[in-house]
């Protein structure tokens, strides 16, 4: 069996994060747009050089407000021109701002539109294995967490991270112009400090902050996996179990969120205190400067001016630091997704199926979900164009896995040159899936609908047909009387996972989308498990009906339902120890026929049970 890579399941850590390599697959879906980055990132820069401008001309007007020569004359005629140029520069930095915002939108929605459906498209490509081994609960919160993320982190660069570094440049530029070294000095050892710390403290808390992840994941899977399962818990009174399950994991979730809520109030105490000392030793520089005469009013407003300015977004350095890190992580888990491994994938060469009657074939077929236990041995066996055979036998046997394979769920370990599964003498494996599985309709033993209505259900099977056809497959599955009689007839919705229907109806639904498919190939996997007799005995007839002129595999264990078949095998641990028509069978007196004999009895007990109930 081909090696695969274990799937991402929810509650499992990730290996460590890397930063980089998420950037780098995220930065081709960002540059699809590169006039709309471009011109976002000019708005940025001139609405950062409009901001840093506006303290400059602050620092102008107040000069000119200043008393000139000491003797206390003011000037009272301050220059228009400062005024007004004070005025636009607030202007155009809110105006660039939002402009900024407005061209660099639809390059964040398209990017988190795109990946996700990349990543839906994949998880749909993916096996039946992956999607046996998944908890359903921490896959979705998964993506979820991965699309918000992909906006968020874009927000948080682009919007605030890239903005405060710009700004910073411009701000220790300006004051390397225009004052002694100490001040830019100071300025950029605060920032690097404060950058520094920040980074290191936050590294720290992402391992936490992971650890609460992982364990909010496990105990969002598991409190879904128990609803879904709600009445199996009703059935054993387990509601208390369940409850002590939910919340021992939340309260590991708990502590793990206490000890993140702990660093953080180490970061945020850390992170005060180096901002206040920076801006103490900068306003105290500013202040000796103007004592001695060589700073003027202005120039002590305008570095005051210019620490607001950077102490604003510098305060939120360490959340928007700590959100980047925790956005990586939630998109890094997603492109896991994107990289789990396809098992069944078209060959560079496939080729569609004909089309037209199919002739099935099964090789020498070996197959096994897990290497130390094999489900299939040598198994061999043919299905002639327009014929029906029947398999049957034991539960665990292997029977369904006949019609996993022919769907081609999964691929058999068989090699080509020495068997497998074919159609018209093709390999399943030299053809594209879409056409194969285009020609195969199945009534599955176990029947899922969607949350829809029963219309939408059954026009799965099909879904540009006519409301005619669609009542035409409700009447073939013996359903139409049944819609007809409920209040919202086929618009009745039929509730998560077909709920609000019993068994033996959502089984004639399942055959009624397969009906509307009209495929060359059907497959009946239990199709009538869920019926009672007079419904069974009704649908029965009919599956026959369809089955004519069509190549059908019929799996079944109620023996009556395979009698008219042109072949029946009898498959006991994987392996084929009968073969032939259902009297041939019974005159072999083999399993076959004390498997009849069994369910004989256990049919004319249920007649008589019967009898006595009525009478």
């Amino acid at each position: 069996m081909r090696h695969r890579p274990s799937a991402v399941l929810p509650g499992t850590p990730l290996a460590k994060t890397h930063s980089w390599q998420t950037i780098r697959t995220l930065l081709p879906y960002l540059l699809e747009w590169k006039w709309r980055v471009g011109l976002a990132m000019l708005c940025l820069i001139v609405a950062k050089l409009a901001n840093v401008a506006v303290p400059l001309v602050f620092k102008e007007i107040i000069d000119a407000l200043t008393p000139a020569g000491g003797n206390g004359q003011t000037v009272l005629i301050v220059p228009a021109a400062l005024v007004l140029a004070y005025g636009l520069l607030r202007l155009s930095t809110s105006l660039f701002t939002e402009l900024r915002e407005l061209v660099f939108a639809r390059v964040t929605q398209r990017a988190v539109r795109t990946i996700a459906l990349q990543v839906f498209r994949h998880l749909h490509a993916l096996s039946l294995r992956f999607h046996l081994e998944r908890q359903t609960g921490g896959l979705t919160r998964d993506i979820e967490r991965g699309t918000r993320a992909i906006g968020s982190l874009i927000s948080y660069t682009l919007y605030s991270i890239l903005p405060t570094f710009v700004e910073i440049s411009l701000v220790i530029g300006v004051l390397l112009v225009r004052y002694d070294i100490e001040f830019a000095a100071i300025t950029l050892i605060t920032v690097l400090a404060y950058i520094t710390f920040t980074v290191s403290i936050t590294n720290w808390r992402t391992l936490l902050r992971r650890q609460a992840n992982e364990l909010d994941s496990a105990a969002n899977s598991q409190a879904i996996d128990s609803l879904l399962n709600y009445e199996t818990v009703k059935y054993f009174n387990n509601e208390h179990y369940e409850a002590q399950r939910y919340d021992a994991k939340m309260a590991q979730w708990e502590t793990a969120q206490v000890k993140n809520q702990l660093s953080l109030s180490l970061l945020n105490s850390g992170q005060a205190l180096i901002t206040a000392t920076g801006v103490a030793l900068l306003m105290w520089r500013a202040a000796v400067g103007v004592a001695s005469g060589s700073m003027t009013i202005g120039d002590i407003v305008l570095v005051n001016a210019f620490l607001i300015q950077l102490y604003i977004p510098l305060n939120f350095l360490g959340v928007l630091y700590r959100e980047i890190r925790q956005a990586l992580t939630d998109i890094e888990r997603m492109f896991l997704l994107l990289q789990q491994h396809r098992e069944v994938q078209d060959a560079p060469d496939a080729r569609p199926l004909p089309a037209g009657p199919c002739a099935i074939a099964f090789r020498h077929v070996d197959f096994s979900y897990e290497a130390n236990r094999q489900i299939l041995h040598d198994v061999d066996f043919s299905i002639p164009a327009g014929q029906t055979l029947a398999v049957v036998g034991h539960s665990g046997s292997g029977k369904s896995t006949l019609a996993r394979l022919l769907y081609r769920f999964s691929d058999v370990a068989t090699p080509a040159a020495q068997g497998g599964i074919r159609i018209n003498a093709v390999d399943l494996r030299t053809l594209q899936q879409d056409s194969l599985r285009a020609a195969i309709g199945i009534v599955p033993q176990d029947t899922v609908l969607f949350n829809d209505t029963i219309h939408y259900n059954i026009r799965y099977g099909q879904p540009d047909a006519t409301e005619e056809e669609v009542i035409a497959a409700a009447r073939a599955a013996q359903l139409h009387e049944f819609v007809s009689s409920l209040p919202e007839g086929y618009q009745t919705r039929v509730g998560e996972r077909g709920l609000k229907l019993s068994g033996g109806e959502k089984q004639r639904v399942a055959i009624a989308r397969a009906l509307l498919k009209n495929p060359p190939i059907m497959i009946f996997d239990e199709a009538t498990s869920a019926l009672d007799s007079h419904t069974e005995q009704a649908i029965q007839t009919q599956l026959e009906q369809i089955a004519r002129g069509r190549t059908t595999l019929i799996i079944a264990h109620r023996l009556s339902t395979v009698m008219n078949a042109d072949n029946i095998l009898v498959l006991e641990q994987g392996r084929i120890i009968e073969r032939g028509h259902h009297r041939d069978l019974l005159d072999a007196n083999g399993t076959y026929a004390r498997m009849w004999a069994l369910q004989q009895q256990e049919s004319e007990a249920d007649t008589t049970a019967s009898g006595v109930l009525m009478q």
